[in-house]
This record gives structure tokens, C-alpha cells and sequence, in this order.
């Protein structure tokens, strides 16, 4: 079977000691700049490899530069490599301009570890997909989502007719195209894919780019449709936060986001 969309261009190859070669393709994109997840899952692949551990168990990623269609190179060391887990860096380039800087443990979350579970939080309650906003290219969003299928709640999604809720939030669904699973790789271009908790705030601001991006991954998702919900409650310094949870079709909990990111005042 041929690889889905999103593993096809996240794909990468082995092309030294510790570097991987791959590319930024096009469709990933807001504006022209790629998408900060989907590079996080490029860079995150070649670590994954480079370990020998399949999942990310927690990264975090530093943004340097924004990227956009070209050739990359994956600069990987491996810190630590102990029985379960290995601790991994690595630095994605485009040519002499490094994108982004990222530190992880991998693992193998295809087990699970259930010998204790307390959960004090539920998915959030939402319309099903078939009632919910669908994120399109064609009636104006970025390209990005043309690759994916992503649909808003409806209370979330005033934004896009001019009537921010007030409220720094943004609900949703979300799943990759043609049926494609949604491995913990996948998890980190979902949890970076929504549209940002401001355009909810009644604040003049456009596009907010990452400074940093945290993810702690739980477990690999069942098949179908993923439930996620971001909220910002600090506005400060000209930074915000982004705090996210992805909630897979069984109802259990699959990986937490947080996100530095800037807060640009829009055009005009």
C-alpha cells in the first residue's frame, strides 16, 4: 500500500552519519510559510529513525526560522538510549538556515501502560463533524487545509464571519485525508493545525507564529475522526499561550500541547 499524503511528505532519508534528507512540500502551508507541526513532524521522523524508537513520547521544539518548499536536512544525535526510552536533538536546515531546534524522548507507545489511569477531564462536547464549520481552501482559508479536513465548532467559529466569540478558544475535529491513520506523528501536525485561540479574542492580531511548541503524547490513536480543544487564558508581553488536548475516537486521551507563540498586531 502507498503512504498517505501526509507520511508521503513527511518522509525522510538517510543520507549521512545522523542526517536525513527530506523536503518541504507544498500544501502544508499558511501564506507561505510552512506549517510549524508538520516540520516538527519531519524533524521528528528522522529522530524516530535515528533512535529506533517509533513514537515521540515528549518534544519540544524551538522555531528559528519560517520555512517554505525547499530541500531540508535533518541534523540528528542521540543523547541517551536506555532500555525504554531514548533522548534525542536534532536541528532541521534548509540549506545554511536552520528552521528549528528540537529536543525528545521516544518510545513505543503501541502497548500502553495501564496499570493506573485517573482522568479529571472529558472531550469536549461538540456537534458532530457533519454540523461543525468545514475549513476549506476554496471558500478563503490557508492552503494548508486543503490537506487535511478539519471542521470547527460552531461557537468557535465566528471568526470567520466577523463575529469573534470573545471567548480564546478553538474546538474541533480533525483527520488526515483519503482515510490516511493518524499515527503520534500525525498527532503533532494536528495539534498545531487549528486556527490560532485569538482570532477569538476581539484583539487586532493576524497569523500567530510559534515561538515553541511542547507535546506530551499519550497513546496512538484508534481510527476515525479526532475531537481537540485549545484555549488561551494569558495574554501578556506580546506572547500567548496555547494549551491543547487531542482526544481520539474512543474517548481517550492521546496527546497535550502547549505553545508559546507571538502575538502580531494584523495589517491596518
Amino acid at each position: 500500500m502507498s503512504p498517505g499524503i501526509f507520511a508521503r511528505d513527511t518522509a525522510v532519508r538517510p543520507s549521512g552519519e545522523g542526517v536525513y534528507a527530506s523536503a518541504i512540500c507544498r500544501n502544508w502551508d499558511i501564506g507561505g510559510k510552512a506549517n510549524g507541526g508538520y516540520l516538527l513532524a519531519i524533524a521528528a521522523r528522522a529522530m524516530a529513525a535515528e533512535t529506533g524508537r517509533p513514537d515521540p513520547v515528549t518534544i519540544t521544539a524551538h522555531y528559528l526560522s519560517p520555512g517554505s518548499v525547499s530541500d531540508v536536512e535533518v541534523q540528528v544525535r542521540t543523547i541517551r538510549s536506555g532500555k525504554r526510552f531514548a533522548v534525542a536533538s536534532a536541528s532541521l536546515v534548509a540549506g545554511d538556515r536552520p528552521l528549528l531546534q528540537v529536543l525528545g524522548t521516544f518510545g513505543d507507545l503501541s502497548a500502553g501502560d495501564d496499570t493506573f489511569e485517573r482522568i479529571e477531564a472529558a472531550p469536549p462536547q461538540m456537534p458532530p463533524p457533519e454540523s461543525c464549520v468545514v475549513q476549506d481552501p476554496s471558500n478563503g482559508a490557508p492552503r494548508i487545509f486543503g490537506s487535511m479536513d478539519l471542521r470547527l465548532d460552531p461557537e468557535d467559529a465566528g471568526f470567520l464571519r466577523g463575529e469573534p466569540s470573545g471567548l480564546m478558544r478553538t474546538r474541533g475535529w480533525f483527520r488526515l485525508l483519503h482515510e490516511e491513520p493518524v499515527d503520534t506523528l500525525g498527532l503533532l501536525l494536528a495539534v498545531d493545525a487549528f486556527p490560532p485561540t485569538a482570532f477569538n479574542a476581539r484583539l487586532p492580531v493576524a497569523w500567530t507564529p510559534t515561538v515553541e511548541l511542547t507535546v506530551h503524547l499519550r497513546a496512538r490513536p484508534a481510527s476515525g475522526w479526532l475531537r481537540a480543544s485549545f484555549s488561551t487564558r494569558f495574554v501578556s508581553a506580546g506572547f500567548l499561550e496555547e494549551d491543547g488536548e487531542v482526544w481520539d475516537s474512543t474517548g481517550r486521551l492521546v496527546a497535550q500541547s502547549r505553545q508559546l507563540a507571538l502575538l502580531p498586531r494584523a495589517a491596518g
